[in-house]
C-alpha cells in the first residue's frame, strides 16, 4: 500500500537524516569557514555537485552551483515529500527539466533522506549507478520523470499538474481533501528555447493550472556562450501572453527567493513562472558566468580555487557537515506532520465514502483486467461491419473507456479525423465564457490543439502522475513531431497510448507530406514500444484491449482512413489469438507452399491474392501480423505453427519493406513502398504502388517462379 495512506513515515526520513548526522563531522571539524546553517546547506549542495562531476570527469556543475539557493529554499520551505515513501500519493512533485543539472537533484535527495547513499553520489554517471547522467524515473528514488532532451520536463510537469487537478475534481469535496499536491519545476534557457516549452506553457495557461510553479534559471548562458547569441526574447511577456503569472527574484538572495516562492504558492488560479536570475557556476573564479561552467567538471586546479573561495576543505570531497543533515532532518519532521494529517484525512474519507474510496484505490493501483479479459468484455454483443479501422477504433475506445475509468485523452486538433472522443464526458479546460478558476477537470477528453510534440510529453506527465491512463492522437505522419515523447515513454515505462490514424498512402489526395512510409518501422524500432496495425474490427478491439491493459510500456495504434473488409477466419480460430501478434487468417487446402505475412489494410488484399494464386496452383497461407512485438514474445511452438520452418515467405505492407527481412529471409519477398507517396485518390495509389490483390498476386507469382 505504498503511498496509499499507511502510517506516516516522515519520522523515519528524519531519523535517516539524523543517522547520517551522527556519523558526519561538524563543520568545524571539517575545517569549513564559519557561516550560518542555511548558507552551509547551500554551499554543501554546490560542493557535492563539484565533487560528483570531478569524480566522473564528466557532467555539468554550473547549473547546480547556480541554483543551489533556490533548491534549498524550495525543499526546506515549500516542497512536501516523504523520503521514506517516495510514492506517497499527495507528495508535491519536483521536476528537473534541465536534466543535465542532475547533480543538483541527487544532492537534494541524498540530504533529504531518500534512499540515495553517498556511495551512489560517488558513482555519479557510472555504469549501474543510481545517479545517471540525466535523471531517470525508476532508477533513482524521488525522481519523478526521465529528463534529458530539453523541454520535455516542463511539458511533463504540465501533464502531472493537470492530472492532479483531474484527481482533485473527482475525489475532493464534502470536507475531504484527497488531492492537493503542487508541481514544482526547474527549467533553464535551453528548455525555453525548445518549441515544446511554448506548446506546453500555452496548454497550462489555457487550462488555468494554478498548481504548477516553474522556476526559471535565468543564467543567460548556453553551451555556445551568452544566450544573447541566439535567445533575446522577452520571456516575461511571452509567459504572460500564455496566461501565466510571472514573478522574479535574485537567485542568490534567499529572502528574495522565499518572497517569490511564497507568492507563487499563494497563486491558485493560473500557473506561475518565477524568473530566477542566477550566476552559472557561482563561486568558480575563472568559470562562473561563462559557458565553461556548463558542460565540463571544474578539474583539480579550479576546484581548489573555488573551494578556497568558499572556505571549504579540498582534501575531503563528498563530506557533508553534520549540521546540514540536521537541518534536513528538521524539514523531514515538518513534512511528517503534513503526512500524518493527510493519512488521517484519508482514513476519514474511506470511512465516509467507501465506494468512492474504492474507485480511488483501484485507480492508483492501476487495477485493470488482462488484455484477453478486456477483449472478451469489449466485444460482447458487438456486430462488426466493414469500415475504416479509425471508425472501429472509435467503437473500441468507447468500450475500453467503460471498462477502464482512468482512461483519458484526446487529439491534436484532429478529433473528428482520429475519432478519439469518449462519448458522454466533457473536455478538460475552461468552462465556455468563464475564467480559468472555473475550469472543469472532471472530464475525460482533451483538446490538445495543434501541439503534437507537447501532447506526447503531457501524456507522459499524466502517466507519471500515476492515476490516469492517457492516450493522444494525430496522423501517423506527425509521429515525426513527437518521436521524442514516444521514446521517453518507453524509457520511463509509461503506459501512454499513442493513436495514429491515416496510416498510409490510403489517405489519398493530401499527398506525400501526409502519407507515412517509414513511420511504422520508426515506431517499431524504439525499444519496448508495442505497435498495432489492425486489419479489421476484431484486431482494432484487440489493439485497444492490449493497450488499456498494459501500464508498464507505451502502445502505438495505427488506423486507416479508408474502409477495409471484415476478415473471415479459419475454423479453430479464437479471438484471443489476435493478442499473440500474428496468427493464420487464411489457410489453403493441402497446406501452404508459401506464407504471406501482411498487416492492416494489406491483409484483405493478401487474402484475395492468395485465393487467386491458389487457382493457379500455388498454395499460400496468409498470416495477419498486427503486432510484430507481441508475436516476438510468443513461444517457439506458436511461432513455428504460424510461420513453419522451410516454407518460403512474403511480407506485404504499405510502407518501407526493409524491416521485414528478418521474417522472410534472404530468399523471401517484401512488397512495400520505398519512395514517397503522391497526391491522388487512394485506389489509384494502391494500384500504382502494386498493393492491390492482382498486383500482389502477380509479384508473388514472379518471385515463386524465380
Amino acid at each position: 500500500m505504498s503511498g496509499a495512506g499507511q502510517a506516516a513515515s516522515g519520522g523515519d526520513a528524519a531519523a535517516a537524516c539524523r543517522a547520517n548526522a551522527s556519523a558526519a563531522p561538524s563543520a568545524a571539524e571539517m575545517g569549513v569557514r564559519p557561516r550560518d546553517v542555511d548558507q552551509l546547506c547551500v554551499d554543501t549542495v554546490r560542493m557535492l555537485a563539484v565533487d560528483m562531476t570531478n569524480a566522473a570527469n564528466s557532467g555539468h556543475p554550473g547549473m547546480p552551483m547556480g541554483m543551489a539557493d533556490a533548491a534549498f529554499v524550495l525543499w526546506t520551505r515549500h516542497l512536501r515529500y516523504d523520503a521514506a515513501d517516495p510514492a506517497w500519493r499527495d507528495r508535491d512533485r519536483f521536476v528537473l527539466s534541465g536534466g543535465h543539472g542532475s547533480a543538483l537533484i541527487y544532492a537534494m535527495l541524498h540530504l533529504s533522506g531518500y534512499d540515495l547513499p553517498m556511495a551512489e553520489l560517488r558513482r555519479f554517471r557510472q555504469f549501474g549507478s543510481r545517479t545517471p547522467g540525466h535523471p531517470e524515473r525508476g532508477v533513482t528514488a524521488g525522481v519523478e520523470v526521465t529528463t534529458g532532451p530539453l523541454g520535455q520536463g516542463i511539458a511533463n510537469a504540465v501533464g502531472i499538474a493537470v492530472a492532479e487537478r483531474m484527481t482533485a475534481a473527482r475525489f475532493n469535496g464534502d470536507g475531504h481533501t484527497v488531492s492537493s499536491h503542487r508541481v514544482f519545476c526547474f527549467c533553464g534557457d535551453g528548455d525555453l528555447m525548445e518549441g515544446i516549452s511554448a506548446e506546453a506553457a500555452s496548454m497550462a495557461g489555457h487550462w488555468g493550472l494554478g498548481n504548477l510553479k516553474v522556476v526559471y534559471d535565468a543564467n543567460r548562458i548556453s553551451i555556445d556562450g551568452s544566450t544573447d547569441l541566439s535567445f533575446t526574447e522577452d520571456v516575461t511577456r511571452r509567459f504572460e501572453g500564455h496566461g501565466w503569472r510571472v514573478l522574479s527574484c535574485d537567485g542568490h538572495d534567499r529572502a528574495d527567493i522565499a518572497r517569490a516562492l511564497d507568492a507563487a504558492v499563494a497563486e491558485t488560479s493560473r500557473p506561475v513562472m518565477v524568473v530566477c536570475r542566477t550566476i552559472i557556476g557561482k563561486g568558480s573564479p575563472n568559470r562562473q558566468n561563462t559557458e565553461k561552467a556548463h558542460g565540463a567538471p571544474l578539474g583539480a586546479d579550479e576546484t581548489k580555487l573555488t573551494k578556497d573561495g568558499y572556505g571549504w576543505p579540498t582534501e575531503k570531497p563528498f563530506t557533508v557537515p553534520a549540521e546540514v543533515y540536521e537541518r534536513f532532518a528538521a524539514r523531514a519532521a515538518e513534512n511528517a506532520v503534513v503526512r500524518a494529517a493527510w493519512d488521517a484525512g484519508i482514513e476519514r474519507f474511506r470511512a465516509a465514502k467507501p465506494d468512492v474510496a474504492d474507485i480511488w484505490e483501484r485507480g492508483w493501483s492501476q487495477a485493470v483486467p488482462s488484455a484477453d479479459v478486456l477483449l472478451e468484455r469489449m466485444t460482447r454483443g458487438f456486430a462488426p461491419v466493414a469500415k475504416a479501422t479509425r471508425q472501429h477504433s472509435q467503437d473500441a475506445l468507447q468500450r475500453a473507456a467503460a471498462e477502464v475509468p482512468t482512461l483519458v485523452g484526446g487529439s491534436a486538433d484532429l478529433t473528428h479525423s482520429n475519432l478519439t472522443w469518449i462519448a458522454g464526458s466533457p473536455a478538460i479546460g475552461p468552462t465556455k465564457g468563464g475564467p480559468a478558476e472555473t475550469s472543469q477537470f472532471a472530464g475525460r477528453n482533451f483538446y490538445f490543439g495543434v501541439r503534437e510534440h507537447a501532447m506526447g510529453a503531457v501524456m507522459n506527465g499524466i502517466a507519471a502522475h500515476g492515476f490516469f491512463a492517457p492516450y493522444g492522437a494525430t496522423f501517423l505522419a506527425f509521429l515525426d513531431y513527437m518521436r521524442a515523447p514516444v521514446r521517453l515513454a518507453s524509457l520511463s515505462h509509461h503506459g501512454s497510448i499513442f493513436v495514429y490514424s491515416h496510416d498510409s498512402i490510403g489517405l489519398g489526395e493530401d499527398g506525400p507530406t501526409h502519407q507515412p512510409v517509414e513511420h511504422l518501422w520508426t515506431a517499431r524500432m524504439i525499444p519496448g514500444v508495442v505497435v498495432h496495425r489492425p486489419a479489421d474490427a476484431l484486431e482494432t478491439f484487440a489493439a485497444w484491449a492490449d493497450a488499456a491493459a498494459r501500464r508498464d510500456r507505451p502502445t502505438v495504434i495505427v488506423t486507416t482512413r479508408q474502409k477495409l473488409p471484415e476478415l473471415a477466419r479459419p475454423a479453430g480460430f479464437k479471438p484471443a489469438d489476435v493478442l499473440r501478434g500474428g496468427y493464420i487468417v487464411h489457410e489453403p487446402e493441402g497446406g501452404p507452399q508459401a506464407v504471406v505475412i501482411a498487416t492492416g489494410s494489406e491483409v484483405g488484399a493478401a487474402v484475395d491474392a492468395a485465393k487467386a494464386l491458389g487457382a493457379q496452383g500455388l498454395r499460400c497461407r496468409v498470416v495477419s501480423m498486427p503486432s510484430v512485438e507481441l508475436f516476438d514474445r510468443q513461444d517457439a511452438a506458436w511461432k513455428d505453427s504460424v510461420l513453419p520452418k522451410g516454407v518460403r515467405r512474403v511480407a506485404v505492407e504499405a510502407g518501407r519493406p526493409d524491416g521485414w527481412g528478418r521474417f522472410v529471409g534472404l530468399d523471401g519477398l517484401a512488397i512495400g513502398i520505398s519512395s514517397f507517396g503522391a497526391s491522388a485518390p487512394a485506389d489509384q495509389l494502391f494500384d500504382h504502388f502494386g498493393l492491390t490483390a492482382p498486383k500482389i498476386a502477380a509479384a508473388i507469382g514472379r518471385w515463386w517462379r524465380g
